[in-house]
């Protein structure tokens, strides 16, 4: 496998084809080249609709489609096409995968955390508390993580604490103290 497979030079940045991080490759499931996939999409079988995908891999985004595949647990199997053994898949183990982003839907007022990543964060007084470095669940709600002078920690609820998003502008207006 490893030098047949087509390896393409990812530009990073902000554009329509960056890669967004949907998940990675877990595991293996039997004989003929099934792999688990820890998805990060809700719900984790939503990994199945995006095609192509890519994967890490030491060398570079390796582009792979997915032929078919099922949740199973907390898990997504998947059958990629070209991955027709286990030795095939375990050279995947550990692999990221990603898809561009104009592969993914745009909702009103719903946000991938991929696209607040890097937005500077300023409160409704104008005063700048940093960039959102990146963002994590907890059961309440999501939790921005800014850097700035310090680190800060502001809960993503809507017009409560996130005033605003403006993607174009690159910055997340928020009603919060500057000096919490």
């Amino acid at each position: 496998m490893g030098n047949s497979r087509v390896v393409e030079k990812i530009i990073e940045g902000d554009g329509p084809n960056r890669l967004v991080t949907l998940g990675r490759i877990s595991g293996l499931h039997g004989v003929q080249g099934w792999l688990k996939v820890f998805s990060d999409t809700r719900p984790r079988e939503n990994i199945l609709t995006y095609s192509p995908w890519y994967l890490q891999r030491s060398q570079g985004w390796e582009k792979w489609i997915p032929e078919t595949g099922r949740r199973q647990g907390k898990l997504v199997l998947v059958k990629l096409q070209g991955c027709n053994d286990r030795e095939i898949a375990r050279e995947l183990m550990g692999a990221s995968v990603a898809v561009r982003r104009s592969q993914l839907p745009m909702a009103a007022d719903e946000f991938y955390w991929a696209d607040l990543e890097g937005l500077q964060v300023v409160t409704t007084q104008g005063v700048e508390l940093g960039r959102v470095s990146h963002l994590f669940e907890t059961g309440a709600n999501d939790v921005l993580v800014v850097q700035g002078e310090k680190e800060r920690l502001i809960p993503w609820i809507w017009e409560q604490v996130i005033q605003d998003v403006d993607l174009e502008q690159g910055r997340i207006s928020v009603d919060w103290d500057p000096e919490f």
